[in-house]
């Protein structure tokens, strides 16, 4: 259909997170590593008009709400101006038994700087 699939917006906002985690200086191999998995238990994408094959997207990725065992990201995706979609994503902080627990200090700290300030 010339289109993007509705489901590749889910590996975007998965590589955007990523990309948001790494910048925070815990990339999330070094996050399993230490017994941190953080499973999406929660989405909704609102797609407002579609992007088509060969696009160069934009994926804008903050952290909406951080608690101690949970994180909300908000995703816009944009070609140039326009914006094409806009989601968000919930994950739980678990173990590597599935777990839920909380998340390491360092790593709570690292992730609150990307929680934009409320005026």
């Amino acid at each position: 259909m010339g289109v993007a699939h509705h489901a590749s917006y889910l590996l975007w906002f998965e590589l955007a997170r990523t990309g948001l985690l790494r910048e925070a200086g815990h990339a999330y191999r070094n996050l399993e590593s230490n017994g941190v998995r953080l499973p999406v238990v929660e989405y909704r994408c609102r797609f407002l008009k579609s992007a088509d094959y060969d696009d160069a997207l934009t994926i804008d990725t903050r952290v909406r709400e951080l608690r101690s065992r949970s994180v909300t990201f908000d995703y816009v995706v944009r070609r140039g101006d326009e914006v094409l979609a806009e989601a968000y994503t919930y994950h739980v902080c678990v173990d590597s038994n599935h777990k839920p627990r909380r998340f390491p200090d360092a790593v709570f700290e690292a992730i609150a700087t990307f929680v934009p300030e409320t005026v």
